[in-house]
């Protein structure tokens, strides 16, 4: 065990804590949002079924929301424990844009959630739909802080670095940073999908138990719908990132592409097995040119490769793999999206094909998003702030046993509370199947002419 380095197992656990984190606050986000809109729509129509869809969808929301701010804790801990040189070195800027989350999202949040999930009864509806609009606010005031913070330690801007300690000159600069506006966005948009695919995979789990009822037409249509829409715009705010981080982060493009050499007119790798040692991809599948085309919008361009940086570039392997599996991700969501908007459209229903399709993908949002964020992360090494600081600096003297073994419990719990939570919302599923009410006459009514 002590031959392990120490330095690596703390990246394995940080990672490890905040893969279990941020799939809590990725659902909590847009969650808070998709709440908001079906209350609007039960203002705006009287209709029952939007506040069952609210009441149903806010137990989910709640649970979600209790394992987010417990796992954030543990990773405020990690920033003293194992990363020291963290704060030390830039501590003036990571610490007051945590503390703002704290003062002006979480705060919020927490205050306006009481009386979303306990006070319906208690005030009005107006003052409850005020306190769901708050509480989806916070969520996403409390994800534009933490990726102002992530985005500026992948492009420091608005400081200068004094007795080896980083002093804020502009705070503007600081928060709005090179790579923030495209970083937030594209986090936004993965959390939409991640809701919108949960909606869809829970409802058509209910609709194959046979409830098949204006509530879970509701949660299913408002899901395939958000998807849909979402995706295309995923799209297209992915390539604008993409050559964002071309022009400040060229190490993590060559490792996403798996990119060896500096070159014109660089191949798109639609699949290769990255070799480190002898710096080439086996059994590659590349479109000639492409990867500049996209990349540089100039079928000619050039793009650096791995050589270029001194050896001072990622891990090729996993962020080459991380990239594809969320590409894939992503197509695959637009096939079932759309795919399942056009059968709502044209029959009413959803084939029980793609209904069973939709539950399998449930949670296909964490995968996405996983893999995604292990592309932004893995790609920034041998970096923590990048240009300023490397991860090995920051690292505490803990010996490698010591976080192994925290290691390990940290696995096995966060194994049995990710089982738990799925368990939970298909159980709760399950429960809202068994109560739930028939279909509207005039629904039913509609649905055996359409059938006829």
């Amino acid at each position: 065990m002590e031959a392990l380095d120490p330095v690596a197992l703390a990246r394995i656990q940080f990672a490890a804590n905040m893969t279990f984190h941020i799939l809590f606050p990725t659902i909590s986000i847009s969650m808070g949002w998709v709440l908001f809109y079906f209350k609007i729509r039960h203002a705006a129509s009287r209709e029952a079924h939007w506040m069952d869809a609210y009441q149903f969808w806010v137990k989910i929301f709640a649970l979600t929301f209790a394992l987010g701010v417990v796992s954030g804790i543990t990773m405020s801990f990690q920033f003293g424990t194992n990363w020291p040189g963290f704060m030390l070195k830039v501590g003036n800027i990571a610490g007051p844009l945590l503390a703002y989350e704290v003062l002006t999202a979480f705060f919020l949040e927490a205050t306006m959630l009481g009386i979303m999930l306990f006070g319906r009864h208690r005030v009005s509806e107006r003052v409850h739909t005020t306190a769901t609009f708050l509480v989806a606010a916070g969520t996403t005031l409390s994800a534009f802080w933490i990726l102002a913070l992530n985005s500026w330690m992948h492009t420091p801007t608005g400081f200068v670095m004094i007795d080896g300690q980083a002093h804020v000159t502009s705070w503007f600069e600081v928060i709005f940073n090179p790579s923030f506006p495209y970083r937030l966005t594209h986090m936004l948009l993965a959390s939409g999908l991640t809701v919108a695919f949960l909606l869809a995979g829970i409802s058509a789990f209910r609709w194959l138990k046979h409830d098949r009822g204006l509530e879970t037409m509701a949660g299913l249509r408002t899901g395939l719908t958000l998807a849909a829409l979402l995706i295309p715009v995923q799209i297209v705010v992915g390539d604008m990132h993409g050559v964002n981080t071309l022009h400040h982060q060229p190490a993590k493009i060559a490792a996403m592409e798996g990119i060896w050499k500096t070159e014109s007119g660089a191949a798109a790798v639609l699949f290769g097995i990255p070799d480190a040692a002898t710096q080439s991809n086996k059994f590659e599948i590349a479109i000639p040119k492409l990867a500049s085309f996209y990349l540089t919008h100039d079928w000619n361009g050039e793009v650096k490769g791995i050589d270029a940086f001194e050896g001072k570039h990622p891990p090729v392997a996993p962020v080459f793999f991380a990239f594809r599996i969320m590409v894939g991700v992503g197509l695959l969501m637009l096939a079932a999206s759309w795919l399942g908007v056009w059968q709502l459209r044209r029959q009413g229903q959803p084939q029980p094909w793609l209904a069973r399709g939709l539950v399998a993908m449930s949670f296909i949002g964490w995968v996405g998003l996983i893999a995604g964020w292990y592309v932004t992360e893995i790609g920034r090494q041998p970096w923590l702030v990048y240009g300023v600081m490397t991860t090995a600096e920051a690292a505490s003297a803990i010996p490698a046993t010591a976080i192994a073994a925290t290691l390990v419990m940290y696995l096995l719990l966060y194994a049995v509370l990710i089982t738990a939570y799925i368990s939970v919302v298909f159980y709760m599923a399950r429960k809202a199947t068994l109560s739930a009410k028939p279909s509207y006459p005039r629904i039913e009514r509609r649905q055996e002419t359409q059938h006829a």
